[in-house]
Protein backbone atom coordinates (compact mmCIF):
# COMPACT_ATOMS: atom_id res chain seq x y z
CA UNK A 1 0.00 0.00 0.00
CA UNK A 2 1.40 3.47 -1.20
CA UNK A 3 0.68 6.23 1.02
CA UNK A 4 -1.75 8.12 -1.15
CA UNK A 5 -4.05 5.28 -0.16
CA UNK A 6 -2.85 4.32 2.87
CA UNK A 7 -3.27 8.16 4.38
CA UNK A 8 -5.83 8.92 1.58
CA UNK A 9 -8.88 10.57 4.46
CA UNK A 10 -6.25 12.31 5.93
CA UNK A 11 -4.75 13.69 2.66
CA UNK A 12 -8.45 14.89 1.49
CA UNK A 13 -8.75 16.52 4.87
CA UNK A 14 -5.78 18.60 4.76
CA UNK A 15 -5.64 18.98 0.98
CA UNK A 16 -9.16 20.60 1.29
CA UNK A 17 -7.85 22.53 4.31
CA UNK A 18 -4.44 23.71 2.85
CA UNK A 19 -4.80 22.92 -1.24
CA UNK A 20 -2.85 20.29 -2.60
CA UNK A 21 0.66 21.19 -1.80
CA UNK A 22 0.79 22.28 1.74
CA UNK A 23 -1.88 19.70 2.87
CA UNK A 24 0.55 16.70 1.90
CA UNK A 25 3.30 18.38 3.66
CA UNK A 26 1.41 18.82 6.88
CA UNK A 27 0.24 14.58 5.94
CA UNK A 28 4.17 14.25 5.52
CA UNK A 29 4.80 16.21 8.93
CA UNK A 30 2.09 14.23 10.69
CA UNK A 31 4.04 11.37 9.65
CA UNK A 32 7.22 12.22 10.49
CA UNK A 33 5.86 13.05 13.95
CA UNK A 34 5.11 9.79 14.48
CA UNK A 35 7.92 8.18 13.58
CA UNK A 36 10.27 10.17 15.81
CA UNK A 37 7.60 9.27 18.70
CA UNK A 38 8.24 5.25 17.96
CA UNK A 39 12.36 6.54 17.79
CA UNK A 40 12.06 7.59 21.42
CA UNK A 41 9.84 4.86 22.57
CA UNK A 42 12.37 2.32 21.03
CA UNK A 43 15.27 4.44 22.50
CA UNK A 44 13.94 4.30 26.19
CA UNK A 45 14.68 0.01 25.87
CA UNK A 46 17.91 0.28 23.05
CA UNK A 47 20.24 2.47 24.90
CA UNK A 48 23.99 3.33 24.74
CA UNK A 49 26.40 0.90 25.89
CA UNK A 50 28.47 3.45 26.87
CA UNK A 51 26.28 5.93 28.37
CA UNK A 52 22.91 4.10 29.56
CA UNK A 53 21.04 6.79 30.24
CA UNK A 54 20.83 7.97 26.44
CA UNK A 55 19.67 6.10 23.60
CA UNK A 56 21.69 3.96 20.97
CA UNK A 57 23.94 6.27 18.64
CA UNK A 58 21.90 4.90 15.48
CA UNK A 59 18.70 6.34 17.21
CA UNK A 60 20.09 9.55 18.03
CA UNK A 61 20.59 10.02 14.30
CA UNK A 62 17.75 8.47 13.36
CA UNK A 63 16.24 11.05 15.54
CA UNK A 64 18.51 14.61 14.23
CA UNK A 65 17.69 13.02 10.62
CA UNK A 66 13.99 13.34 11.43
CA UNK A 67 13.74 16.30 12.96
CA UNK A 68 15.82 17.72 10.57
CA UNK A 69 13.59 16.90 7.65
CA UNK A 70 10.69 18.11 9.60
CA UNK A 71 12.89 21.42 10.14
CA UNK A 72 12.67 21.16 6.33
CA UNK A 73 9.13 20.88 5.40
CA UNK A 74 8.06 22.95 8.32
CA UNK A 75 10.19 26.00 6.23
CA UNK A 76 8.78 25.35 2.89
CA UNK A 77 5.19 25.41 3.91
CA UNK A 78 5.59 28.42 6.03
CA UNK A 79 7.50 30.03 2.75
CA UNK A 80 4.02 28.56 0.49
CA UNK A 81 2.52 30.56 3.10
CA UNK A 82 4.10 33.97 2.60
CA UNK A 83 4.01 33.53 -0.84
CA UNK A 84 0.39 33.49 -0.67
CA UNK A 85 -0.31 36.04 1.93
CA UNK A 86 1.73 38.26 -0.62
CA UNK A 87 -0.27 36.91 -3.61
CA UNK A 88 -3.72 38.14 -1.65
CA UNK A 89 -2.42 41.49 -0.97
Amino acid sequence: MNAFSEHREELERYEQMFGVERGRLAVSLDRLTNALVLVGQHGVYCTSNRNPTVPAMDLRIISMELTHAKELLQSVMEELRKKKEVGED
